[in-house]
């Protein structure tokens, strides 16, 4: 065996998976709203916009909640697997709400912020191509039942954030808007 086998087995990271109670965070915002077009004021500024994380709160984390995770993920992006814009993480447990623009901090509410797929670590706004259709940005709230993912950074992907959250996700929620041009 090489020693980056064994070397990886200390890290106990594992593939997502399911939370593990049947249970269902409420998100909501003060800036977008379900199923409704995203305003420019939180678009990606190559897309006419101000590129400002939209206000997001969450309620019924379940006891032994620890931390939140915050991602924004663009199912709809022509990369064959999605687009990471936002990865937000060890926050505390005590944080039930992100302010509009938190997301531009790298430590939004004493928490963490993760590379997204725009190549930097903070928030990146919708900006798909033109002629698509409009694509859909699913803002996730995770409760966790760890108060920090160890090992996470600042150069932390969406594909590895959801990797070492596994076996830690207590409960989710989501809220889903929409962009194009």
């Amino acid at each position: 065996m090489s020693t980056s086998a064994t070397s990886f087995d200390t890290l106990s990271v594992r593939a997502p998976e399911a939370a593990k109670l049947a249970h269902t965070i409420r998100v909501q915002s003060e800036s977008i709203e379900e199923g409704e077009t995203i305003d420019k004021d939180f678009v990606f500024t190559g897309c006419g916009g101000n590129n400002r994380s939209p206000q997001l709160s969450w309620s019924g984390a379940p006891a032994g909640t620890k931390s939140y995770v915050v991602t924004c993920f663009d199912p709809d992006a022509p990369t064959g697997c999605g687009y990471w814009h936002w990865l937000a993480f060890d926050i505390p447990a005590s944080v039930t709400s992100l302010e509009a623009g938190a997301g531009t901090d790298k430590s939004p509410a004493g928490g963490k912020s993760g590379y997204t797929d725009y190549g930097f670590a903070s928030y990146g706004g919708p900006c798909p191509p033109k002629g698509d259709a409009p694509h859909r940005y699913i803002f996730r709230v995770y409760a966790l039942d760890v108060e920090k993912i160890g090992g996470a950074g600042p150069g932390t992907t969406g594909a590895t954030l959801t990797f070492m959250m596994r076996g830690h996700v207590l409960a989710s929620g989501s809220l889903t808007a929409k962009f194009g041009h």
